[in-house]
């Protein structure tokens, strides 16, 4: 780091166990006349330490000191800031396409004349390997085993690509397959939450700050960290020492009182949130969790709380540093001397949480009680749409059943098996993602409820494919030494490995018989998982319901085997001397749970878990990396140099207005970054699958679209064709068809747009409300580009496809408050004027588009340039974040 200009004169000393530390002091801010900069709320106070910490009189000015704390208190003063994170965390889905991109990248400063090394990250950057790994094989003793196999075999190219990088980026990491996902390790291991560094002759503290290439990365302010998701693109530009542009954020409040009852998970609070703040409306914002119950939610509580923060909505779910932040660095092998620095500096720059004490200046306050939360789960398609579990069945039979199909009177029979499969019975029960594996309450519970029902003889369905898929090893390791494995395994929850998987929709293939019979008959199937999304067509194809839950439960609906089973009042199945099973029967009590969770959260577990984190297996370090200081392309069907960098030089180009320009599609309200971007399994019929056959490519070797990210052959042709988007253009098929206009031929849409390149018309995306939300996939964006469209015009977007979109030099529009493609009455058969946009751009200038209707009429339609910050502006006018980046290299040489 480099020492601020300190304009307000704000550096200041202390000694923390026998050394001199220096800070930039938010007192001295506030005694210089920056405002009343101590009754920000603390995730407000981190973000203004780190604009003292890089005042450089150009990204951060002495009047951006003096402006923020009236700014954070007004409605209407968005002001622009520059934030600089102290470091990035990738996982392997979005990481590896960002550091082709950094490969593409030196491969254009060679042809410019550059240097490529000096495409290189310039702050710590760390990817974890999480998303690839599939449950291929599950119900055995094996099966970790033998589904890291697979990865390896199937992801040879991209881990020696991985290991080309090692090799050649500095201040860059990876942590290797199978070792955990990317939030649990950066929770349990990575994050320090106060760090040092050496500038000169002084040696400073400051908070850390996170950016993170996956939308789940908040799960890190459970410890007073800040962070938040970004895409790829503007992660790639953090790490090349881009400041990240934006606004001052509104911040909530969400004052916690009282404490969960027995019986009542942290699944279930963080259910009930996702509710209140999503009927709250916190989108875009900060919230800050405080008060008197915050002091009963342990630290993994916690976790499991900020983890959610997409599903509600808001940027970051922050949670201040106290006493059970400091507990919980001790318990995990990051205690000794530094847990003085942690509470010396938290304390001195007010950032420490004392119920009793003042608490902060918020925009709003939103009031929990935890007395209150019951056990619930969330579904059949958003996380957000929360039932308590006494209702589960009846809202199944009343929502969900009217739409099934006829079955024959005894359900759908599977071929060679003596049973028959019926709407709602779970075919996947999944414990998995970080969101709750993290949490060692929720997976002892888990193990304790298998354990007592194994001990009253109660099985698992036969039609149910189970899987444990824990974020770290450490889970594994409390759960076979506390002897919780064992019954897990009886009832066929063995380890499938430690990623993702069914979370992110790497669920793997069902058995043939049942998918099968699903498929003929048009079962109306059911995934349960412990995860955090359960969006249409994410977990699985012909899981066509997903209900998020805790890992209990998960047991729980296993056991049972059916939505239609009302797990407060049916039995799970018939004990072993006959008598019916109910789940309060084998319920762990609140005793046992604690005194587990005592006996496993110990140093030495976390130390022996993490000692080798970067070292990797056999399989890793077997593997062998080819190139020098540029990348050697394989150009085969996983990697393929990235087009985005081939044609920039040195010189910025035109920006032009859109004219004659066609819909590609037409979407409603809620289109999520699942439905734009390839994700998932390849199948067969699909259009992405169909070019794997004619490169030679069968079947069984298709990998996910997550492991093919660096082939944009592949990508291409799965971007929009989720099997359950709806482009209202062809509203009588789901899927990535199109309508081609002015022909009215429907075919699928990458062939569309590429009959639309070939005549040199542009396209643009129009859609409706919460444009892009969900996971912060790439894809998303590079999808949208790379099909040619030039804008995406939506009532509203989601803070993360927003910036991807600019960063890949596609224009965001807003439509005016009450227009929408719906009241205008389009149908796709028009063609789009959007001028004004080739002279000067600035931030939220209304622009108009001219609709041109097929019968020749005109209509001026008012809308909003999403351009939201100036920097923002000369990433779009480059044609993206990292074209931005390159061009400064190219001319710096």
């Amino acid at each position: 780091m480099r020492e601020s200009s300190d304009s307000l004169n704000t550096r200041r000393s202390i000694e923390i166990g026998g050394t001199m530390l220096h800070y930039y002091s938010l007192d001295a801010a506030e005694d210089a006349g920056a405002g009343a900069v101590t009754r920000l709320p603390r995730s407000l106070k981190v973000l203004y330490e780190n604009l003292l910490r890089h005042e450089d009189g150009f990204s951060v000015r002495r009047e951006d000191l003096l402006a923020f704390a009236r700014s954070a208190r007004s409605k209407g003063d968005e002001q622009e800031i520059a934030f600089h994170p102290t470091r990035v965390m990738m996982n392997d889905s979005a990481g590896i396409p960002l550091m082709a991109d950094f490969a593409a990248l030196r491969g254009a400063m060679t042809r410019n004349g550059g240097d490529p090394k000096t495409i290189t990250p310039v702050i710590q950057s760390d990817l974890i390997v999480d998303h690839s790994v599939m449950v291929d094989r599950y119900g055995t003793a094996d099966a970790v085993e033998a589904n890291l196999d697979l990865e390896f075999e199937r992801n040879g190219g991209r881990y020696s690509f991985l290991r080309w990088a090692q090799q050649n980026f500095d201040n860059f990491r990876v942590v290797p397959p199978g070792t955990g996902i990317c939030h649990q390790v950066n929770v349990e291991a990575l994050a320090r939450c106060i760090w040092t560094a050496r500038q000169g002759e002084r040696t400073y503290a400051f908070p850390e700050t996170l950016l993170g290439t996956d939308s789940h990365t908040p799960m890190i302010n459970c410890l007073g960290i800040l962070g938040w998701g970004v895409g790829g693109i503007e992660g790639g530009s953090a790490m090349l020492g881009q400041p990240v542009s934006m606004t001052v954020p509104r911040v909530v409040g969400c004052h916690l009182a009282g404490r969960l009852r027995p019986g009542v998970t942290a699944t279930d609070l963080v259910l009930t949130i996702v509710e209140r703040l999503r009927a709250h409306g916190v989108v875009g914002s900060f919230v800050e969790y405080f008060g008197p119950g915050l002091g009963s939610l342990s630290l993994s509580d916690r976790a499991t709380l900020a983890n959610m923060a997409p599903e509600y909505g808001a940027t970051m779910g922050f949670f201040p540093i106290d006493g059970e932040t400091v507990r919980y660095l001790g318990q995990t092998a990051r205690g000794g001397a530094h847990l003085a620095l942690v509470e010396t500096y938290a304390r001195v720059q007010g950032l420490w949480h004392d119920p009793n004490g003042p608490q902060p200046d918020f925009n709003e306050t939103v009031e929990v009680d935890l007395d209150e939360i019951v056990p619930s789960i969330a579904g059949p398609k958003r996380p957000q749409d929360r039932i308590n579990l006494p209702e589960v069945a009846r809202a199944f039979e009343q929502d969900v059943m009217p739409g099934s199909a006829e079955l024959p009177e005894d359900g759908a029979p599977v071929e060679s098996e003596t049973w028959t499969l019926d709407h709602g019975h779970v075919v996947i029960a999944a414990i998995t993602s970080c969101t709750n594996t993290s949490n060692p309450s929720v997976m002892l519970a888990a193990g304790l409820l298998a354990k007592n029902a194994v001990e009253r003889g109660l099985k698992v369905k036969p039609w149910v494919k189970t899987s444990l898929s824990p974020g770290s090893l450490v889970v594994a390791d409390y759960l076979k030494s506390t002897g919780l494995q064992e019954p897990l395994d009886a009832l066929g929850f063995h380890l499938t490995g430690f990623g993702c998987m069914t979370c992110m929709g790497n669920s793997g293939p069902l058995q043939p018989e049942i998918a099968k019979a699903i498929e003929g008959h048009d079962v109306t199937a059911t995934a349960v998982l412990s995860g955090n999304r359960n969006f249409e067509g994410r977990i699985h194809p012909l899981a066509r319901t997903n209900y998020i839950g805790s890992p209990p439960l998960v047991v729980a609906y296993a056991l049972a085997g059916s939505m239609r089973v009302d797990l407060t009042r049916d039995p799970l199945g018939t004990a072993s001397d006959g008598a019916p099973v109910y789940l309060a029967d084998i319920w762990p009590t609140p005793e046992e749970l604690d005194r587990l969770a005592d006996s496993v959260l110990v140093p030495e577990r976390y130390e022996a878990s993490y000692a080798t984190m970067f070292d990797g297996d056999r399989r890793w370090q077997d593997i062998r990396a080819s190139g020098g200081d540029t990348f050697e392309w394989p150009n085969d069907n996983y990697m393929k140099e990235p087009p985005f960098f081939l044609e920039v030089g040195p010189e910025l180009p035109a920006t032009e207005d859109i004219v004659g320009a066609r819909p590609l599609v037409l979407l409603a309200d809620s289109i999520t970054t699942d439905h734009i971007s390839p994700v998932g399994t390849i199948t067969a019929t699909s259009a992405a699958g169909q070019y794997l056959i004619d490169q030679g490519v069968p079947p069984e070797d298709f990998n996910s679209f997550a492991a093919r990210r660096v082939n944009h052959d592949v990508m291409i042709r799965g971007a929009f064709a989720n099997i359950r988007i709806q482009n209202q253009m062809v509203p009588d098929r789901r899927g990535g068809w199109a309508r081609h206009e002015p022909s009215g031929e429907v075919m699928p849409i990458h062939e569309a747009a590429a009959r639309y390149r070939a005549a040199g018309v542009p396209l643009v995306v129009v859609a409706g409300r919460d444009y892009g939300q969900g996971s912060s996939r790439d894809w998303a964006a590079k999808g949208t580009r790379l099909l040619g469209a030039r804008a995406v015009i939506a009532e509203g977007f989601e803070r993360i496809h927003r910036s991807n979109l600019i960063g890949l030099g596609v224009l965001p529009l807003q439509f005016a408050e009450g227009t929408s493609w719906t009241s205008l009455g389009m149908d796709g058969t028009e063609t789009i004027d959007v001028r004004g946009i080739s002279g000067e751009i600035d931030c939220r200038m209304p622009i108009e588009m001219t609709l041109i209707r097929s019968s020749g009429a005109t209509e001026a339609v008012p809308l909003i340039c999403r351009l939201d910050t100036k920097l923002e502006v000369e990433y779009y006018r480059h044609g993206g974040i990292l074209h931005y980046v390159l061009r400064q290299r190219i001319n710096a040489k």
